[in-house]
Parts: structure tokens; C-alpha cells; sequence
């Protein structure tokens, strides 16, 4: 992976109570200089004695590796107190971000991987005024429509709605909403992950997908037709499926990716598959951006027990990513 080329990936320091400094560290050290990246945020709200190589740009990121993890500095107002946050820091995380974006977008990073949030926080203390990192972010890169994927080894999914009421799912799913997420990734399946004629399972809103309208009218309404109006103009799709019966590893076989109606139709089963090892992806914004499946853990931050593995696999994927978009372009 070095030997790419590609520039760095960036990774946001996310918020500094939770588990986002230490896994950052336990990143750097499973990965060392095998893959580039640098943390942008306050050294000194890293772990005592954590291995660190200052540096003065994304392009020193790859040489600091060998002696730490590489800092791209950002001073916060405050000492960071693990598993308090701080209202004073909360701005700080979300200037963190737009300079992550900022650096990413003139290519001197390849890829952004974040590191947690608590949304709570940055409402309450830092001005933020979106629901989550994804609506942020697509709202800095002026995008209208973005789609979320969990991604493992062993599953791809997306979810059609994301943090709603399950009660407002119905009337949420509308047409035009669904064939987006559909069309988003189908390209993201194609430019970023190499797939050519990507397979897309798709799951049904209802029990048994409504069982011919015995069990919800969804189906044969809105998705059936308009998915064969996809089918028509040449993608790959299979569905509406009964969510029950798609996601056991034959099934899977079928197909590169599956569309789910609702949330935990989606996360379900891939949490089940790869509680550890998922990856958050944001499909539809002109830059690469993934973030670990997990929150900010403040409960255990500080205490040595937070697992670095999923923004391990997110780093993996970000550069990934980025390289299958350098080598298309």
C-alpha cells in the first residue's frame, strides 16, 4: 500500500472525550507506515506517552510513520477529560472536520476517515446544526442526496432510510428516494469498489415482502415496478426479497450489495456478521469518507478497552477506495 503513490488518508480526531484519540493510536500501530494517514487534532489530547510525530503537512505523514502516529496539530481550547465532554471543545471538532474536507478536496489527502462524534454535543455546544457527520459532510460538498453503506467482508448494505422513527419509514420511502439510493450505488459499486456489473439485492418493506399484498402494499405500489424500470435500462437488481430470508450466506452469494427499507433491517445483520470489523461509508460525495460502525464509547474511554479494529478497517477501505478512484481517473 506505500508504494501507491496516493496521498495520505486523513483521519478526524472526531470528539476527544470518547475512544477517538487511543484507537487512533492503536491504528498507527497495527498499520505503522504499511498504510499512510495522519490525525488531525490536539496532541495533547492524546494518550500519555502516545508514540507521535509531529508534522507541518499531509505530505510528511508517510516518513512520521516510522516513529509515531503522524499529528497534524489543531489546538483545542481545553484539556481533554476522557469520557466528559467538553462544551468549549465542541467547536473545535467540527473545525476539525471542514479542515479535514478542505484538505481532502485539494488533494492532499486521498481519502477522510472519521473518527466518532457525539451529535448531542456538537448541537448542544457547537453550533452544529445537521443530524449526523454524512448530512454534514454532503452539505460541505453541496451534495444533495448521499447514501450510507455498512461494509465487511461479508456483507454490503444499505439502508433506504436512515435514523427515523420506525413509524415514519412508510411514508419516508417515497420513489424518487429509493431509485437515488439505488443509482448511488450502483456508481459507488462500479467506481469504487471495482465492480462492473454490480449485483444489488433489495430488500422488501414489509413481512415476506408483503406476500402479494396479503401483508403490505408496498411492494407491488412502488418497489417491484420501479424496479423493474431499472432492470429495463441494464442494471443487475433481485428483489423485492422477504429481509427474513437475504442475508444467510447463500443468499449473499447473489448478489455485491443489499438495499434495505429501514435501519435495523440493515444493521441487523451485518452487526451480527461483523460487529468489530464494519466500515461506514458515505457513497455519493465527490471524496472518499469512511468512519468506523461504532460511537464515541465514552463510557470506556481512557480505560484501555476500546478496540481499534472497525477504524482500522475503515483506514483500509478509505485508501482502498481512493486508489481504485486515482486508478479509474
Amino acid at each position: 500500500m506505500s508504494g501507491s503513490g496516493l496521498p495520505p488518508v486523513a483521519l478526524s480526531c472526531g470528539d476527544p472525550a470518547g475512544i477517538g484519540p487511543e484507537i487512533a493510536v492503536g491504528a498507527w500501530k497495527a498499520l505503522r507506515d504499511s498504510l499512510p494517514f495522519f490525525w488531525i487534532g490536539d496532541p495533547a489530547h492524546l494518550p500519555e506517552d502516545a508514540p507521535m510525530a509531529l508534522i507541518d503537512s499531509p505530505s510528511e505523514a508517510m516518513a512520521a510513520a516510522a516513529e509515531g502516529l503522524p499529528v497534524l496539530p489543531h489546538p483545542f481550547p481545553r484539556a481533554n477529560t476522557p469520557g466528559t465532554p467538553s462544551p468549549e471543545n465542541a467547536p473545535g471538532v467540527v473545525d476539525v472536520l471542514t479542515r479535514a474536507v478542505e484538505l481532502v478536496r485539494a488533494g492532499e489527502a486521498s481519502a477522510l476517515t472519521t473518527a466518532p462524534i457525539a451529535k448531542k454535543v456538537l448541537v448542544d455546544w457547537g453550533g452544529f446544526t445537521h443530524p449526523g457527520h454524512t448530512e454534514f459532510l454532503a452539505d460541505l460538498a453541496g451534495v444533495e442526496h448521499v447514501v450510507m453503506m455498512l461494509a465487511s467482508e461479508e456483507l454490503r448494505v444499505v439502508p433506504a432510510t436512515i435514523h427515523i422513527p420506525l413509524a415514519d419509514v412508510p411514508s419516508a420511502l417515497t420513489e424518487d428516494g429509493l431509485e437515488a439510493t439505488i443509482r448511488i450505488t450502483h456508481a459507488a459499486l462500479r467506481r469504487d469498489f471495482g465492480l462492473l456489473s454490480p449485483r444489488i439485492a433489495i430488500a422488501g418493506l414489509n413481512p415476506h415482502a408483503g406476500e402479494g399484498g396479503l401483508l403490505g402494499a408496498e411492494e407491488g405500489a412502488m418497489i417491484a415496478p420501479l424496479l423493474d424500470r431499472l432492470r429495463a435500462e441494464g442494471l443487475d437488481l433481485i428483489g423485492p426479497l422477504p429481509g427474513d430470508t437475504m442475508f444467510h450466506a447463500a443468499a449473499r452469494a447473489h448478489y455485491d450489495a443489499a438495499i434495505a427499507m429501514y435501519h435495523d433491517q440493515a444493521l441487523i445483520p451485518i452487526k451480527t456478521l461483523a460487529f468489530d470489523r464494519g466500515v461506514n461509508v458515505t457513497l455519493g460525495l465527490p471524496f472518499v469518507r469512511t468512519s468506523p460502525d461504532h460511537g464515541t464509547a465514552f463510557d470506556i474511554a481512557g480505560r484501555g478497552l476500546a478496540n481499534p479494529t472497525s477504524l482500522i478497517e475503515a483506514l483500509k477501505l478509505a485508501h482502498q477506495m481512493a486508489a481504485m478512484r486515482a486508478a479509474a481517473s
